[in-house]
Formats: structure tokens, sequence, C-alpha cells
């Protein structure tokens, strides 16, 4: 199992943005982060992409390819490249691109994104929604597939024997389907046979079994092997020496964000009991001791049939720049040799 880090390259501030210096200490803080992760042991750290004043990271490639001349052995992934809003040409130059500068450490997980700016801002419609990714990620493996392609489709204009450079240093350059909770999601990447990053920020594992089986049944159906269905698990996650320390850390930031994110799409406010049950054994949240999270791993892959690899989202508890490396470093030098038999 490969374990990592996910970040969107929060500037730690939800009400007010920062200033130019402010904004140079977080993207600073964030590059540290990634380099640390790499001296770890972390196996992967992904950036995501968002368009709002709380985040650095709409433009993902830009981070990666600074934290991939800072780094040796990381794989550098999106988390998740909203393809609906993008142009898949520029997104497979960016990351192909970036596999050149980390001499073959890129990966991309493509995804429709849970916030809608990204649309408005570059001109596409919300009602186009699902037809959007159906279209692109089509074209975006036609490219990873062929130097040159002819393909047309309704929403960019057509390709005619039209050769896309550059090409990656991997002969294949590694695509992941992300979703959260629709099936039809999970479909459609046992349909296309790509490997699947499930987005699961509450709630019980358990839910999402169902989700895993028929993408698993769908993919095998369609002439795919294990090999290539596999399952990785975003979740959010933070790790201390203790979990009453994990909890005090954590606790307060997130109640913050997720009561805030509520206000904008209708959620309750946070309240902790309802935090301690998203952590307790049955919950998606990996937020305790090294010994805890390590067992709360091992049953996430029990409960799903096995997944390949697991990620740590830890900005939105609006956390230190202390509190992200010590979690770091518990997460590389302990939680993985505890899952490593897995």
């Amino acid at each position: 199992m490969e374990i990592g880090i996910d970040s969107f390259a929060s500037t730690g501030d939800l009400e007010n943005p920062l200033d130019a210096e402010g904004n140079i200490r977080s993207m600073s803080d964030l590059l540290k982060r990634i380099e640390f992760a790499d001296e770890c042991g972390i196996d992967f750290f992904g950036i995501g992409e968002h368009h709002r004043k709380e985040f650095l990271d709409s433009a993902t490639a830009v981070i990666l390819a600074a934290a991939a001349a800072r780094t040796k052995r990381i794989k550098l992934s999106s988390a998740v490249t909203v393809l609906s809003a993008s142009d898949p040409v520029r997104v497979f130059q960016n990351f192909a691109t970036l596999d050149i500068i980390s001499g073959g450490r890129a990966e991309i997980i493509a995804g429709r994104g849970s916030f809608i700016e990204a649309f408005g801002l570059f001109g596409f419609k919300l009602e186009d929604y699902d037809a959007l990714f159906d279209e692109k990620i089509d074209l975006l493996l036609k490219i990873r597939d062929n130097e040159t392609i002819t393909w047309s489709g309704k929403f960019r204009p057509s390709l005619v024997e039209q050769s896309i450079y550059p090409r990656p240093v991997q002969k294949k350059l590694p695509i992941w389907i992300g979703v959260g909770g629709t099936p039809e999601s999970f479909i459609r990447a046992g349909l296309l046979g790509l490997p699947l990053m499930v987005a699961i920020i509450g709630g019980d594992i358990d839910r999402f079994k169902p989700l895993v089986d028929l993408y698993r049944k769908v993919g095998k159906e369609a002439g795919f092997g294990a090999d290539v269905l596999r399952v990785g698990v975003h979740t959010l996650g933070y790790v201390a020496d203790t979990k009453e320390k994990a909890i005090d850390d954590y606790y307060p930031g997130y109640a913050k964000t997720f009561t805030k994110i509520g206000r904008e799409r209708g959620w309750p406010p946070v309240t902790k009991e309802h935090f301690l049950s998203q952590i307790g054994p049955a919950g998606a949240m990996l937020i305790g001791s090294p010994e805890e999270v390590a067992l709360k791993i091992k049953r996430h892959n029990e409960v799903l049939g096995g997944i390949t690899h697991i990620s740590f989202q830890m900005d939105n508890a609006m956390l230190s720049p202390k509190h992200h490396l010590s979690s770091i470093e518990l997460i590389g030098k302990k939680v993985k040799p505890l899952i490593s038999t897995i």
C-alpha cells in the first residue's frame, strides 16, 4: 500500500485573504512539507485544484514542478484536476512536462471537482457537468496513448492528425479517476479500466463498499484485470502522539472550516459529538495516534476488499506548519511501517 499526503495549498485563513507576503509564506511552507514528506518516506504528494481565495492551488502543475526540483523520489500528483473545466491538451502537456522535470514521477487524478467556481470562470455550463467530463476524459486518454490523434467533440475544436508534445518520461502517464459518492462515477471508472481514487470526507467507510464492488464488477466485465482496477482512498486525517492530542490539534480548525462550507451548502454546523463519531471505528477519518490510525487503515483495507493507496488531507483543519510537519513525520516513520504488511 502506498501512503500519501494531499493538500489544497490552503492560505490558513478562511475569512481574510492574505497579502502577498502571506501567500509567499504559505507557499513556502507547502513546498517545505512536500520536501519533508519525501525525506520521511511518504510515497506520493497530491495538490488539488480550486479557484477560491482561501486556496493557492489554481495552477496545480506549477506547484508540483517547484516541488519536483526539491525532491528525489516522491510521486507528484494532482488531487484532483478539474478536467471538466480544463483543456485536456494543456492538462496533458502540463503533466508531461512535470514528468520530465521530476524524472518520471507525475500522476494525474482527473475528476469533476466538488466546488463549481471553475465552470463559470472558464465559460462552461453546469448543466453540461457529465457530458464535459465524458468528452474530456476520452480526449485525455487518447492523447496519453497516441502521439498523433484525430478527434472531434462538442466542447472544443477538432484535432486532425495533430501531434501533441512533449511526451512524458513514463511510457503511459498514470491517470486515475477521482470520485465522490455517485454510482455513475464508479461505473465510468470501471468501464475505462482506470484506477479509482475515492474521496471520502465524512460518514462511515462501509457505505462505500457497494460502490467499490460495483467498480470492480463493471471493470472485470469490461475485460480489465485486478492489476489495473486499483482503489485508493483520500480522506481527512491527522496523526499525533496520542489520540487526545490529535483531537485537540485538529478539531478547532476542522469545525471552523466545515461550518463555513456548510453555510454554503446547507449543512448543519459542526458539533464535537458529530466529529467524534466520524473518527470512531467505522468512520472514514484517520485521526489519532500512529497505532490507532494504522489499525483503522487496515480496517478500511478489509472493508473495501483491498486498497493500494491511502491519502491524508490535513489542510481543512488550519494547522500550523509545525503540526503539519510533525504529522507527516509520524505518518512516514510510524504509520507506514505499521501497515507495511498489508
